[in-house]
């Protein structure tokens, strides 16, 4: 299973004969089979219509769309969702558990700082020269991870998490030529060619996020660790926690090698750093593999925390709704 990117405006998207077609002027220009695409994603503007949005829905591919010249706005289509309502249920009556959901919240920032430990060790041994920085980032990571399991609230959870985050960054920062302007996470806009591709594979793992809590029949905006608030998928966000590393890697990777740089990015009107196509083309095909690879992970996540969460839901008995019928 893998992903379509269409980032050349004009294609017209069809659905034909089990075949996701790409055709201009109505000639084929490119097809695939559609029990081979897991989504689409469109950074151009491309024509299809409400019926092929229902086919694709039908199939369970999910359709990715940015809008905009720096790809600021997204909108994403979801596939049918899960037949059983019980987790979704679950989420809801699980929200205000401050010991599940704290629970739930140390499991995922662990894994998370685990990760981001094992990426500034790696780095220190590759990168001598930035050890002192790297190192130092490393010991606070795992200061928080050590506290960790004391903390009885999300808030302090949260609060662990944020302090690795920023001495992680600065750390990882550390790794970038200067020249790439990269001190700190920074978004909306992002302000430089590194933060502008961490968005870029950030918005893509979240879209996976999203797909895998849909497929598992759990609720993508009702999270425990990021609360729900209006227009965030916060449920996606606590599955997609842990994989944000496995971004940065990557990112870090494209900028050492040279397949990623300055002359590859430019700025728009508000100043904010735009990928260059050339660059966006290389980006969705070098990234398809560990999008892939996140996307299982999360999957396997997402189906583990439905089985918890039914389990634990209190479902209303036959009993009940007959009881119910009656007083009507």
């Amino acid at each position: 299973m893998g992903t379509l990117y269409v980032d050349r405006k004009g294609y017209e998207l069809q659905l034909r004969d089990g075949v996701v077609e790409l055709r201009t002027d109505g000639a084929l220009v490119r097809g695939m089979p559609a029990a081979l695409v897991e989504r689409v994603v469109l950074r151009a503007d491309t024509h299809l219509g409400s019926a092929t949005l229902a086919a694709l829905a039908d199939r369970g591919i999910g359709v990715l769309a940015f809008g905009g010249r720096a790809g600021q706005r997204v909108a994403h289509l979801l596939g049918m969702p899960h037949n059983s309502a019980r987790a979704r249920v679950a989420q809801c009556q699980r929200l205000d558990d401050e010991e599940f959901a704290t629970a739930w919240s140390r499991a995922i920032v662990r894994r998370k700082l685990l990760n981001q430990g094992r990426l500034l060790r790696a780095a220190a041994v590759e990168r001598p020269e930035c050890r002192k920085p790297l190192t130092d980032a490393r010991d606070v990571v795992e200061r928080c991870l050590d506290r960790l399991p004391a903390a009885q609230r999300r808030d302090s959870v949260r609060g662990l998490e944020g302090g690795a985050a920023a001495s992680y960054f600065r750390g990882f920062a550390t790794l970038f030529a200067p020249s790439l302007g990269f001190e700190r996470r920074r978004r909306r806009p992002p302000p430089d060619p590194v933060n502008a591709c961490l968005s870029l594979g950030y918005t893509l793992l979240h879209a996976q996020g999203i797909e895998a809590a849909w497929g598992a029949g759990l609720d993508p905006m009702i999270g425990l660790l990021h609360l729900p608030v209006h227009g965030r998928a916060s449920f996606a966000c606590d599955l997609v926690e842990p994989w944000r590393i496995a971004v940065d890697g990557w990112v870090w990777q494209q900028f050492r090698d040279r397949a990623l740089r300055p002359e590859h990015f430019g700025r728009d009107g508000a100043g904010a750093c735009v990928i260059g196509k050339a660059a966006r083309s290389h980006i969705y095909a070098a990234i398809e593999p560990l999008m892939r690879h996140c996307g299982r992970g999360m999957r396997r996540h997402a189906r583990v925390a439905a089985r918890v969460l039914a389990d634990v839901a209190r479902w209303p008995e036959e009993g009940d709704a007959a009881d119910s019928d009656e007083v009507a």
